[in-house]
């Protein structure tokens, strides 16, 4: 069986090591731009030894942010802020991913550390919109339902930013449909009541994420890397479930997308999901085993044992981790296991031959 830290190639990627860095809005752009903080926050993650650093969920569209702090990648320069963290990250050993996003009715929100919540056009914020005009939740408004003209622009934006991204020297995109943000509103019959043909059944939930991810087949070189990242369930009798994420990994995986990032949740907020350790990795292995794809895990993998039975045991072919990478950049540099991965040569005096 694979190791946590034996390469892992995706397309024409090599990954030094089985370890990414899980995509995590820091809040800091100002107008969609990246600065100094992302420049530092993901050159020091990637020096540390992850073997794919992810930059956080990007906006193909000014409205798809979450919150005014959220990064842009709607137009050129806006790419070329983000050219300088690619660089960094390279540099740094890492291979350079990027998330693209739409938060659909969970945009225009406030800061997380100001209360998150719903900014209305008065202070900045804006009309959200989703596939129906079902709000998130107390507090928010009711989306505007995207009309058929507003959801061909939303495809064609998915497919620039990707271009983008490539110019911009990331080596790999990641397709954010999880978390309840746009493609995940589409996805699941709680958010989705939609009578045409991007309605209804599985079928017809399925078709705009399906088109997103066949515009960024199109687009982008053979052998570029794809990942998708879902939620395996909504957490809720009704929704979403992982029966239907499995079917979803199947189509993707005939699309051409090369891994499956798996989590959970985030759909409506009286969601109960059942926590503990390692509590997603089932969703990963499950769909591993029974769609054929390769998958990524996630979720409260908090020390290295866990981290290297997932890979061990073949649950996933890849970990994401997050807050651990937050409170310990340099954690893949200290656990890797002699002759596996060097640390940098500025920094060998650091760590034990």
């Amino acid at each position: 069986m694979a190791s946590l830290f034996e390469p892992l190639s995706l397309g024409s990627v090599r990954l030094r090591n089985r370890i990414a860095l899980s995509p995590m809005c820091q809040y800091s752009a100002r107008k969609g731009y990246a600065g100094e903080w992302h420049l530092r926050h993901y050159a020091e993650r990637a020096i540390g030894g992850a073997g794919l650093v992810v930059v956080e969920a990007t906006a193909v569209q000014p409205d798809g942010r979450i919150t005014l702090g959220d990064l842009g990648i709607w137009d050129d320069r806006r790419a070329e802020a983000l050219a300088k963290i690619a660089r960094a990250i390279k540099a740094g050993g890492a291979a350079a991913g990027i998330q693209l996003a739409h938060a659909g009715r969970k945009a225009s929100t406030g800061l997380p550390w100001e209360g998150a919540l719903w900014l209305p056009p008065q202070d900045g914020g804006w009309q959200t919109r989703g596939p129906s005009a079902i709000a998130f939740g107390p507090g928010y408004p009711a989306p505007a339902a995207l009309e058929k003209e507003a959801i061909g622009e939303l495809v064609s934006a998915f497919a620039s930013a990707a271009q983008r991204a490539q110019a911009a020297g990331f080596e790999l995109v990641e397709l954010h449909s999880a978390h309840g943000y746009l493609l995940h509103q589409f996805l699941s019959p709680l958010s989705n009541t939609r009578v045409d043909e991007y309605g209804g059944d599985l079928e017809g939930r399925l078709r705009l994420p399906l088109e997103v991810a066949a515009a960024l087949r199109s687009v982008l070189p053979s052998g570029f890397p794809i990942v998708v990242r879902i939620s395996a369930t909504d957490w809720v009798e009704g929704g979403w479930d992982l029966e239907s994420a499995i079917e979803y990994s199947r189509r993707l995986m005939r699309l051409g997308v090369d891994l499956i990032d798996v989590s959970s949740g985030g759909l409506v907020p009286y969601a109960r999901p059942t926590l503990g350790p390692m509590y997603q990795v089932p969703f990963a292995r499950a769909i591993r085993e029974r769609a054929g794809v390769a998958t990524g895990a996630v979720g409260l993998i908090t020390g290295i044992e866990e981290a290297s039975l997932v890979i061990a045991d073949g649950s996933a072919d890849l970990v994401s981790l997050g807050r651990l990478l937050l409170r310990d950049p340099y954690w893949p540099q200290r656990n890797a296991p002699p002759g596996f991965q060097r640390p940098p040569l500025q920094y060998l005096r650091a760590f034990p031959s």
